[in-house]
């Protein structure tokens, strides 16, 4: 839908959260189809941009710009920051905003607050994932190695679409984060309990997260992770060339993924070879790849910024119909029109 040209909303982190908490079916559901549109080829999804700071090593800021063309015509960018000095100052490690471009003008018509929807996107994709390449919506154990918002988010996202989970075993670098995140689930009847290692939490689970910080992998071991086991890898750089190589591979986007020194990346630098990936999350929903009983099954998702866009217009929509989006109706300057009466001199 064509914006007025100089109508600018503008949606806060709040009504973002409450519209996300109400959504999260939908949210699955736009996801989904986000992966069935970009498998077809119906979305432009360039290489993310990485801002790096040698001051600041740790530090990053990244651009995600993208289309999508499933029934509508959406197309914005996604300007997310990573800096995880923040968590010394009691502040999130990431922030982000989510602009949307109208494709008839290219004027961009809202602003959204963006780190919500980035771990909502996220969650909800890891959520996807777990359900088509697990064999069931139960699992006795799951193991949670970091347990920050994005941990969080996905399991939300679980326990919000019907897994059935009896027990988390949660591990942090900092036994506080983990205590904390076990007390809010039991607070929700979730039984849950500290984890002194990653290896304690992963044995005997069914299925594993990893939401962490880590720079490089930390987990070399292949025998840790058994057939049984489905392994959301969404920090991507948490496991070594040999546990890859022992594994189902299943990616977002086989370019996107193979870089900045993922696992998967790593593991194609050991051998010269892609062979070890076995598919894309749309090759699962597609039905061309279906999950391997004889090998864990690891999901390694870059992030596309496609996700971002298509949940970031549904929010756009849903706030703009509640009046949560405050709008500036002055935010563009354009030009007068020259007046065709006017003879030149």
């Amino acid at each position: 839908m064509t914006q007025g040209a100089q109508r600018f909303d503008i949606i806060g982190g709040a009504a973002i959260r409450a519209i996300l908490a109400e959504n999260r079916p939908k949210i699955l559901e736009l996801v989904r189809n986000a992966y069935s549109t970009h498998h077809a080829g119906g979305t432009i999804n360039p290489d993310s941009y990485f801002l790096r700071f040698p001051d600041q090593p740790s530090a990053r800021i990244i651009a995600l710009p993208a289309r999508l063309r499933d029934g509508s015509d959406i197309a914005g960018i996604k300007w997310i920051s990573s800096f995880p000095d923040n968590r010394d100052m009691a502040l999130p490690r990431a922030s982000a905003v989510i602009v949307l471009n109208d494709m008839k003008t290219g004027f961009p018509y809202a602003c959204l607050e963006g780190s919500h929807i980035s771990a909502a996107r996220t969650a909800a994709s890891a959520a996807l994932a777990a359900e088509l390449l697990h064999s069931t919506k139960q699992a006795e154990r799951v193991a949670v190695i970091g347990a920050g918002p994005i941990a969080a988010a996905v399991v939300d996202f679980l326990l919000g679409s019907g897994w059935s989970v009896g027990h988390f075993r949660v591990h942090d670098l900092v036994g506080d984060r983990a205590r904390l995140f076990c007390e809010r689930l039991r607070a929700r009847g979730v039984n849950a309990d500290p984890a002194a290692s990653a290896e304690n939490a992963i044995a005997g689970a069914d299925l594993v997260l990893f939401a962490t910080t880590a720079a490089k992998p930390h987990l070399a071991d292949p025998t840790l992770f058994t057939p049984r086991q489905t392994v959301l890898h969404v920090s991507l750089r948490d496991l070594a060339v040999d546990v890859i190589l022992s594994a189902q591979n299943v990616v977002d986007d086989v370019e996107h993924c193979l870089k900045a020194q993922t696992s998967v990346h790593l593991a194609e630098q050991a051998t010269g070879a892609r062979k070890f990936v076995d598919g894309t999350i749309g090759d699962l929903i597609s039905g061309r790849l279906r999950p391997d009983p004889q090998r864990v099954r690891i999901f390694s998702p870059f992030g596309l910024g496609v996700l971002d866009i298509a949940v970031a217009h549904f929010v756009y929509q849903q706030a703009a119909a509640s009046g949560r989006a405050a709008t500036i109706d002055d935010f563009f300057v354009t030009a007068e029109a020259p007046d065709p009466t006017m003879s030149r001199c």
